[in-house]
């Protein structure tokens, strides 16, 4: 090519470049969009003592969440900027939503500075979390999360304040419990546990017989209580990094001890 024609060809595209740049994908941010939105709601509900729709506010946050990379992935829409937005979403919806919907359900209740003090410890941790997540993700085993990932933490707290809610049972009088819950939830999420994430999990994947029964046993206490079983779910995978942890020290001390 030309030396003179290289160079005009280079000055036209520079505009278009710049265009480029300035401009976002749709599809994933939309997604992105609604799980802030998801999250701002959950916030203007707590706000408004109504805390079964501001839970469930951010469940629809997790699944809009969820969704957004996925499409962006399918899409070929991925980029920096979606990367950033989604993190931001995360920090309210996963982060500062829950943390203030937990602080208004209870934990108000146990005085200003140590109220606020369990609640900001979660919404911290989960901000940190999610730094520490955008800084390690090329370095980490794509099938482990380094700590309680946001979501899930998440899940945890708002499984329980739905279920509570939900039955009419005044667990939010329990102070001293929801602090403790709030405060192990988001320290479990700066931990060092490592939890499955999920991303290997495959059409092919084989499992035991005995999985399916426990999937249709899984399926009728769903459909009889759904807020029961997100809640118990949630724990469970929130406590299933630092049992497995405990029971592999155990098992080497056993070795050792024999």
């Amino acid at each position: 090519m030309d030396p003179e024609t290289q160079t005009d060809s280079q000055t036209s595209d520079k505009p278009a470049d710049r265009r480029r740049r300035k401009a976002i994908y749709l599809l994933p941010n939309l997604f992105t969009t609604g799980a802030l939105f998801a999250g701002f709601f959950a916030i203007v509900m707590a706000v408004q003592d109504d805390f079964v729709p501001a839970a469930i506010a951010v469940f629809v946050a997790m699944l809009l969440d969820g969704m957004d990379g996925r499409v962006a992935r399918m899409t070929g829409t991925e980029s920096e900027f979606g990367i950033q937005y989604d993190s931001l979403s995360d920090v309210v919806s996963f982060g500062i939503a829950p943390a203030l919907i937990m602080f208004l359900w209870s934990l108000q209740g146990m005085g200003d500075r140590w109220g606020m003090l369990g609640a900001f410890v979660f919404a911290a941790a989960a901000a940190i979390r999610l730094a520490r997540f955008n800084v390690q993700v090329e370095t980490v085993d794509k099938g482990y999360f380094v700590g309680l990932a946001s979501p899930a933490a998440a899940a945890v707290l708002m499984g329980m304040v739905w279920f509570f809610e939900s039955h009419g049972i005044a667990f939010r009088e329990q102070i001293g419990w929801v602090w403790v819950i709030t405060i192990t939830t988001g320290l479990l999420m700066v931990s060092s546990f490592p939890y499955i994430s999920g991303k290997r999990f495959s059409p092919q994947l084989r499992v035991s017989f005995l999985s399916v029964p426990l999937l249709i046993v899984l399926f009728v206490v769903a459909l009889k209580d759904f807020a029961l079983t997100v809640w118990v779910l949630a724990s469970a995978y929130a406590l299933s990094a630092p049992l497995w942890m405990l029971s592999r020290g155990i098992r080497r001390r056993w070795k050792r001890a024999s």
